[in-house]
């Protein structure tokens, strides 16, 4: 478990480094390509790196209420929920965390997510359903692996991966934009027409493989969390068999979007029929793979403790 919590972590921060870059990359060449100078294309780059410091302090502090909103969270209080409330104060405990906001999504999918930016500024959100199917030791789980989100920062990391994501985008709609439906390159200081195809090349891939390193970080994230929530439950089993009741539900999420599915425990656009292996595009790892290390922990767990020599 602790070697792919480590193996996790040094991925993770490979990908987002390799985002960056992307990001770099495609500023510096249609800078070059646009205005065909050095001076022109750091020129280009100070601008969009000023709007990537807005873009990001806008989505660090407000980024967690827009998602609460876009996802019809409702903020509970123990009186109102007590079970959920007592559970969610049990694993931020058992994580020595501070308390977040608990949230519950009024929709029959069972489902959750964390948010927020620290754990200072954690919220926790879970569908009514998953309330409704889930029995406490699988609720447990659950929210084990979402404070683990919270105790590994993974929430302020999928934000900042998001905001870099949108940025790169952006940049590239607005040059894709600019060329095709803004009567193209200027007659002069445009570079030269290599910079310019290239630039026009990275515009088109750049967004395509900022998506694919954004869903591979949420991959590796969900593993690392899973383990993490075992750690704080020591009973590999609730999440499993929460996994397990979540995969087997039919039902999509009515409130979640491609924006915020990444958030999730487990897919909640819900595929027409489940894969056996991650896909580019996909915002988690199989399902069926996870619940299957979990119980090959589960087994571990009650080997280690046979052999455990009688008081």
């Amino acid at each position: 478990m602790y070697e792919q919590i480590k193996r996790n972590k040094r991925d993770s921060w490979f990908l987002i480094l390799t985002l960056v870059l992307v990001l770099c990359g495609l500023g510096l060449v249609i800078g070059l390509a646009w205005f065909g100078s050095r001076t022109g294309a750091i020129g280009f780059l100070g601008v969009f790196g000023v709007v990537a410091i807005v873009w990001s302090l806008i989505g660090y502090y407000a980024g967690a209420g827009m998602v609460l909103a876009a996802s019809g969270a409702r903020k509970v209080t123990h009186d109102q929920a007590p079970e959920l409330w007592n559970v969610v104060d049990e694993m931020r405990i058992a994580g020595g965390l501070p308390m977040p906001d608990v949230y519950i999504i009024d929709d029959p999918a069972p489902n959750a997510f964390a948010t927020g930016r620290d754990p200072q500024h954690a919220s926790v959100a879970v569908t009514r359903g998953l309330l409704e199917e889930l029995n406490r030791d699988e609720l447990q789980g659950v929210l084990a692996h979402e404070m683990s989100h919270v105790r590994n920062y993974d929430i302020r990391f999928a934000t900042l991966v998001g905001i870099l994501v949108g940025v790169i985008a952006l940049v590239a709609d607005i040059f894709i934009r600019g060329t095709f439906w803004g009567g193209g390159r200027r007659s002069e200081g445009n570079g030269n027409a290599i910079f310019f195809v290239l630039a026009i090349v990275l515009a088109l891939l750049a967004p395509l493989a900022a998506y694919v390193v954004q869903f591979a970080i949420s991959r590796h994230r969900e593993y690392l969390a899973d383990a993490s929530g075992v750690e704080l439950t020591r009973n590999p089993l609730g999440l499993a068999h929460a996994l397990e009741k979540i995969s087997a539900d039919p039902r999509p999420l009515r409130v979640a979007n491609r924006a915020t599915a990444h958030l999730y425990i487990a897919n909640p656009l819900k595929g027409k029929k489940a894969k056996e292996s991650a896909g580019l595009f996909d915002t988690h790892p199989p399902i069926q793979k996870r619940i299957a290390i979990l119980l090959a922990m589960a087994h571990q767990t009650e080997g280690e403790t046979a052999e455990a020599p009688q008081a």
